[in-house]
């Protein structure tokens, strides 16, 4: 597995340990509801994946980004989808948007990379 892509997820995994020990209720039923909002609906769990990863370029999240492209690549998607949302939240999102595709393409060539 990529060093970026490892360093990623037990950085991820480790604080989330963190923050769920401390038992919020409140945190606690926002990371469920994070959880529940990714599954099977009248939307499949690929589409909502793209919807959440085009939200996240467009608020500008790298680590949101980085989850979403994972879990995109864990689900199959093909590059050519992945990178169509991307222009799509680089279009509505404008310009800024640019050096986060950049990392966005980076990460994705690091998933690549694992196989």
């Amino acid at each position: 597995m990529s060093n970026s892509v490892q360093e990623f997820n037990a950085y991820r995994s480790k604080m989330n340990d963190k923050i769920l020990s401390d038992n919020n209720k409140i945190i606690k039923r926002i990371f469920n509801l994070d959880t529940n909002a990714y599954t099977d609906g009248a939307l499949d769990v690929k589409t909502k994946e793209l919807l959440g990863l085009v939200a996240s370029a467009v608020l500008r999240c790298d680590d949101c980004i980085k989850y979403h492209l994972e879990t995109c690549h864990t689900l199959g998607l093909k590059k050519e989808a992945v990178v169509e949302a991307l222009s799509i939240a680089t279009l509505v999102g404008g310009t800024i948007v640019i050096p986060h595709l950049r990392r966005a393409y980076e990460f994705w060539d690091a998933l690549e990379s694992q196989r």
